[in-house]
């Protein structure tokens, strides 16, 4: 869970606020927590060119076999709610040989990865299977591990072409090939995560539904920002809580005790991601996002400083939240140092995108653009 731009993990960067210094120093003592997270951070930057070329691979094969792509178009805008986000009968053929093109699709498959969340997604999750394995004495079997850290990343990854589609502000040229890829992305996610077992593939089914739901009110509330409650702002999170939660409790199989503690943990440290989300994204765009925590508090105080100052406290209270499933962890768990590390890394970024922001000043600007 790191921003899109890495230079915020330079040190310089890490030196600019207290978690960050806290990282430092964790890497100059070789601390277990920096060791582990470091010998994770390592091993997916090795594998995840191997995970791009499976995932192209599979895709390839799912959208050159299928007997009829017009009807797996509708199926899939039932499913999400939504027919913004397929093609027209009428431009299948186009786009579907335009990716029956390997380069081509690997291509689309490249731009849609190359997002720090899914990178920084994968070492975690990895760590995750790992402490899981270990806890309950698992028979190693790396293909089932591959297939399910696959399955929940390329998820995740389905968001990325979803909102490009809705939101029209990335990739323009590219949304008719994404909206042909997103049923065949579904499926493959799937069908990988169906190797954890049935109790697995239900704990995916529920936490999809979940972010549908949380993008749905999102999308209403673009149409309606004045009708933002905290209520509704609780639901637009569930993507984030549903996405991550999920994903953390079925690195256990969706074992209990330690699929909750998961679930409570990574979901939490999501949330508190999303508002720092929301700060970098108001410095890149020059305008306060709609929905967003910043937005709701500055409706609630006439106040654009006093909107960031408290998503800044709400990012901490979902962070001490996730600090909090740390404790519920058994004695002696072998991974609870990385998972603290990786927290230090949550606050460091929310609070470096913060301290950036209160730096440039622009809440005249922002002032200006929010809706009346």
């Amino acid at each position: 869970m790191s921003s899109k731009d890495d230079s915020i993990f330079s040190k310089e960067a890490l030196l600019s606020t207290k978690p960050g210094k806290d990282i430092v120093k964790q890497a100059l003592f070789k601390s277990k927590g920096y060791r582990l997270f470091d010998k994770y951070k390592k091993e997916a930057e090795d594998e995840f060119p191997k995970f791009t070329k499976r995932f192209t691979e599979d895709l390839l094969n799912a959208i050159k076999s299928d007997p009829n792509p017009f009807e797996t178009q509708e199926k899939f805008a039932k499913e999400v709610g939504s027919t913004e986000i397929i093609l027209q009968k009428s431009q299948i053929d186009e786009v579907k040989k335009r990716l029956e093109n390997y380069e081509t699709l690997l291509d689309r498959v490249s731009r849609i990865l190359n997002s720090n969340f899914v990178k920084m997604t994968f070492p975690v999750f990895s760590a995750l299977y790992d402490a899981s394995a270990q806890y309950f004495g698992d028979v190693e079997d790396s293909k089932k591990k591959t297939d399910i850290i696959d399955g929940h990343i390329i998820a995740i990854d389905l968001s990325e072409p979803m909102d490009r589609i809705m939101d029209k502000d990335e990739d323009v040229e590219f949304l008719d090939d994404y909206k042909l890829m997103n049923p065949y992305i579904l499926k493959l996610a799937r069908d990988k995560i169906s190797v954890g077992g049935k109790e697995v593939l239900e704990e995916f089914e529920r936490g999809f539904k979940d972010a549908r739901i949380g993008q749905y009110v999102d999308f209403k509330l673009k149409m309606n920002p004045k009708s933002i409650s905290e209520e509704e702002m609780i639901q637009c999170y569930k993507k984030y809580r549903a996405v991550m939660g999920t994903a953390g409790k079925n690195m256990t199989l969706a074992r209990f005790p330690l699929g909750e503690i998961f679930y409570l943990g990574m979901a939490k440290a999501a949330e508190s991601v999303g508002c720092g989300n929301e700060i970098e994204d108001s410095i890149k765009n020059k305008f306060v996002k709609v929905p967003s925590w910043p937005l709701y508090y500055t409706f609630l105080t006439g106040d654009v400083q006093k909107g960031f100052d408290f998503t800044m406290k709400k990012s901490d209270i979902y962070l001490s939240e996730a600090r909090l499933a740390l404790e519920l962890l058994p004695e002696s768990f072998s991974h609870k140092d990385f998972l603290e590390f990786l927290f230090l890394t949550v606050e460091h970024y929310n609070l470096y995108w913060f301290n950036q922001l209160s730096k440039e000043k622009l809440w005249k600007e922002f002032e200006s653009k929010i809706p009346k």
